[in-house]
């Protein structure tokens, strides 16, 4: 299983994707290179940390553990009982992160190659790169 946080969150600077659309990203990039069965579960955040783990497992099949890196998470998850794994590091975290990607945009500069090519072209398909740029705007 796959947890889409903030999903929530869209047409903003920090979140140009709507849930649906990061759903169908990593859909698409999960298509490619697993072969196992998976779910991408969009999790709302819900302002209430005391209560986002049971929030987390009321819309998610049943799991024992947790892959996270993000410290509040890792937290929140420990204190409610479950195993939580977390990498030792990301992998060249420096490129590979949306803030990294979204900034590409922004500036012209290569992006795609930070992406699977099937995350691209969802992107291409929502116009995400003028959106992108619509919502990074001023006024």
């Amino acid at each position: 299983m796959i947890g889409i946080g903030s999903a929530q969150l869209s047409h903003s600077p920090e979140n140009p994707f709507t849930a649906g659309e990061r759903v169908l990203m990593v859909t698409h990039a999960m298509e490619e290179s697993v072969s196992l069965p998976f779910y991408v579960i969009p999790i709302e955040d819900i302002q209430r940390n005391a209560l986002w783990v049971s929030h987390a497992r009321s819309i998610s099949p049943p799991f024992n553990e947790v892959y996270s890196s993000n410290p509040l998470v890792v937290r929140l998850f420990c204190e409610a009982g479950t195993e939580v794994i977390s990498p030792p590091e990301m992998y060249k975290r420096d490129n590979y992160s949306g803030t990294e990607i979204r900034r590409r945009m922004l500036a012209g500069e290569d992006w795609r190659s930070l992406v699977p090519s099937v995350v691209a072209d969802v992107i291409d398909e929502i116009d995400g790169v003028r959106r992108l740029h619509d919502v990074s705007g001023s006024d």
